[in-house]
């Protein structure tokens, strides 16, 4: 719930009336007032001329509760129907060994390949607010770590939460394109995209990448594929016995299979070497794939000028008791 006012321009009047106040504060009283005549004396100390004031500042008071009353405080919340299915994208993150290299940078800190792209995947989720989203993971095997779903605050939780061979060392990129597609394939969308990321080959018996990848064809799921790692030896922090030492080593990107992926699922195939390229390809792929939503949003408001009003007519009424009982004056 919101809190707002209907009509804040007429908070202007609490200007005016706080003129008026000051105003009448330094005015002479038009006559004498008097509780009894025998405490007159009383009212030449400082307590006594503010008991002389009561009457004001309850009519001041009253004025002010009065000017929020019209201004119509309200608390709100908004509802959305959403006429449009959006998108269905399944993201399939490689976390086999070879992402534990040291090539990629966030600010001026080397970090792994995975760190990297936890962050950028973030920042995509974060962006496509209105479509469903899943999250496959894969190294030697492939399984789901989320089914496609609108709540990206569990989306962005399980991609911190991936670690380095939770799914095995070993890369099983075919059945990480199986996996995606299954989840896909039953869905109603107006568009369905599979984004493919991986730094290596497929390096396991079973299901290649093209077969799976022609699976999908049928299915009209469009695969985006993206390679990750520079050209050179990438560097890889090994324990020994001596301490931690940076050890370089060759990690064979297959570009060749996930270009043909890339075709084979009317998709593009993308190289990042490092953070900055990996955020602009995924960017690339939110501009690219984008459809229209209509949003109808709904507006639900209850009404609080009733607890100003009530207690305005209540200084009223002490006001005009006080004035003609308790603080009468003299014309």
């Amino acid at each position: 719930m919101m809190f707002r006012l209907a009509y804040p321009l007429l908070l202007t009047l609490w200007g005016i009336v706080a003129g008026w106040f000051v105003w009448r504060l330094k005015r002479k009283p038009i006559g004498i007032t008097y509780p009894l005549a025998t405490r007159l004396s009383r009212l030449t100390t400082r307590t006594g001329q503010w008991v002389g004031k009561i009457p004001l500042i309850l009519r001041t008071g009253c004025l002010v509760l009065l000017v929020v009353a019209a201004a119509r405080p309200q608390l709100y919340n908004v509802s959305r129907d959403i006429q449009s299915p959006g998108v269905d994208i399944l993201l399939c993150l490689d976390t086999s060994g070879s992402m534990q290299a040291l090539d990629f940078t966030i600010g001026d800190k080397p970090v792994t390949r995975l760190a990297a792209v936890k962050k950028v995947v973030g920042e995509f989720i974060e962006k496509r607010e209105l479509d469903r989203i899943g999250l496959v993971v894969f190294g030697t095997q492939a399984f789901t770590q989320s089914p496609l779903t609108l709540d990206k605050g569990l989306l962005m939780d399980l991609v911190e939460r991936m670690e380095i061979g939770m799914a095995g060392d070993k890369t099983a990129i075919g059945s990480a394109i199986a996996v995606g597609g299954k989840r896909l394939k039953d869905l109603e969308a107006k568009s369905k995209i599979l984004i493919l990321l991986t730094d290596g080959r497929q390096t396991v018996d079973g299901l290649t990448p093209a077969e799976a990848a022609e699976a999908l064809q049928t299915l009209g799921i469009k695969i985006y594929t993206i390679g990750v790692g520079g050209t050179g030896p990438a560097p890889f922090a090994v324990k020994t016995p001596f301490g931690t030492k940076i050890v370089r080593q060759r990690v064979d990107l297959d570009e060749e299979t996930l270009i043909k992926v890339a075709e084979i699922g009317r998709g593009q195939y993308f190289r990042a070497a490092e953070t900055d390229r990996l955020a602009e390809i995924y960017d690339i792929i939110d501009r690219q794939e984008k459809t229209e939503v209509n949003i109808k949003e709904f507006f639900h408001f209850k009404e609080l000028y009733f607890w100003f009003l009530v207690p305005a007519m209540i200084l009223l009424v002490v006001e005009i008791v006080i004035r003609t009982t308790v603080l009468r004056t003299i014309p």
